[in-house]
């Protein structure tokens, strides 16, 4: 059997990372950006090496078989049957929410999403000359784990939100930065509302693949149902999933034929393609990946566990429960300080800031990392919450 070494620490200082550098010569341990610090799957690595040893690397466009293995992951883990030309392969799924507000509606339309969320949700509309509009999700108590929070969606809030403004919705499942996996009847009620109201929805599933509540299961708004998919941009990657987000490959699922043709059009003169090591990686990570992945969710929710339960006993936080993503929501607006993250900066833990999300006096803790990472950045905490 197959076995990986996720304790394994490897130095990403003065690689370039943008992760680690940005505290170049300073003792900070770096959990912010959401990538994770563990090499690539082997089978990602071999065929890299096999096409760095060709050496030739022309203008490319996707290999044989890349579709067929997106379609056919998506009929085996979702029962989502979807045609190899509805797949439109892109650089970046930020780049895909882009898109998204400038195909859909015309300028000054309203561009929904709920809060907090990952920050290029609230530039993408401005960029495109759309305006946004921000719905909050509702903090509650988890209501089988004491001391967790839970995120949810307060149905009629968003319903009387929106209006015939509304051209866009921007949906994040699982949603970044809380974790949650919205279930089946969320994600229908909003669908029934973007219905009423002849809404587009963009749905950024980045994080599909890594559920870490075993009672969970991920379902693309798309798969729904056709009249779901006719008005729904999907966007998905393998970059989260096989930590390769620096090869930047990823995908956009778009079965309405004259949507995808609105949404191709706008990538004309302004987007390059994905570069030939993307693609090499993307294939071999769907087509040989599946074990690395299997033990990688195994390892991130021990760190899920660990997170929780080390947040959970200190005076002054409290966490969300990670239900996807390897991204813990912490609230921190009861500490005395006036900065959170400046305040564990110091203490030499690198955090988001939850105001870069739309959440004043959060942070987001990235638990991607080998363990002894994370029960070190954990202690520096831990010893500057003691000392105020």
């Amino acid at each position: 059997m197959e076995t990986f070494d996720f304790d394994r620490i490897i130095d990403r200082r003065n690689t370039g990372s943008l992760k680690w550098d940005r505290y170049h010569g300073r003792d900070i341990l770096p959990l912010w950006v959401a990538d994770m610090d563990f090499t690539a799957p082997p089978a990602v690595i071999d065929a890299l090496r096999k096409r760095l040893d060709h050496g030739v690397f022309g203008y490319t466009v996707p290999p044989d078989g890349l579709a067929e293995q997106v379609c056919g992951r998506l009929k085996k883990k979702y029962a989502w049957t979807v045609p190899s030309e509805a797949i439109v392969w892109l650089p970046g799924v930020v780049s895909g929410l882009n898109l998204a507000c400038r195909s859909v509606g015309e300028a000054g339309d309203q561009v929904a999403t709920l809060t907090p969320v990952y920050p290029p949700f609230f530039t993408a509309p401005s960029y495109s000359d759309r305006r946004l509009l921000t719905v909050p999700l509702d903090q509650m108590e988890h209501g089988r784990i004491a001391g967790c929070q839970q995120w949810g969606l307060d149905m009629d809030r968003f319903d009387g939100a929106v209006s015939e403004h509304t051209a866009l919705f921007m949906l994040c499942n699982p949603h970044n930065p809380t974790g949650r996996v919205f279930s089946r009847r969320e994600l229908t009620e909003m669908a029934a509302v973007c219905d009423r109201r002849d809404i587009v929805i963009c749905s950024d599933e980045i994080h599909c693949e890594l559920l870490l509540d075993r009672n969970k299961t991920h379902r693309p708004i798309a798969s729904l149902a056709p009249d779901i998919s006719r008005r729904t941009i999907t966007l998905m990657a393998p970059s989260k999933t096989f930590n390769i987000p620096g090869l930047n490959c990823s995908f956009a699922v778009i079965e309405n034929r004259d949507l995808r043709s609105r949404f191709k059009a706008c990538m004309q003169g302004i987007l390059s393609g994905v570069n030939t090591c993307g693609y090499v990686a993307a294939l071999a990570a769907f087509r040989g990946g599946g074990a690395w992945q299997t033990a990688l969710i195994d390892y991130l929710i021990g760190n899920r566990d660990t997170v929780e339960k080390a947040i959970l006993a200190a005076e002054g936080l409290k966490v969300n429960h990670v239900e996807a993503t390897y991204l813990a929501w912490i609230d921190a607006r009861t500490l005395p300080v006036a900065s959170p993250a400046a305040f564990f900066e110091a203490a030499g833990v690198g955090l988001s800031d939850g105001k870069d999300f739309g959440g004043e006096g959060f942070l987001r803790l990235n638990f991607g990392c080998p363990r002894s990472t994370l029960n070190e950045a954990l202690t520096r905490m831990f010893h500057a919450l003691e000392a105020l």
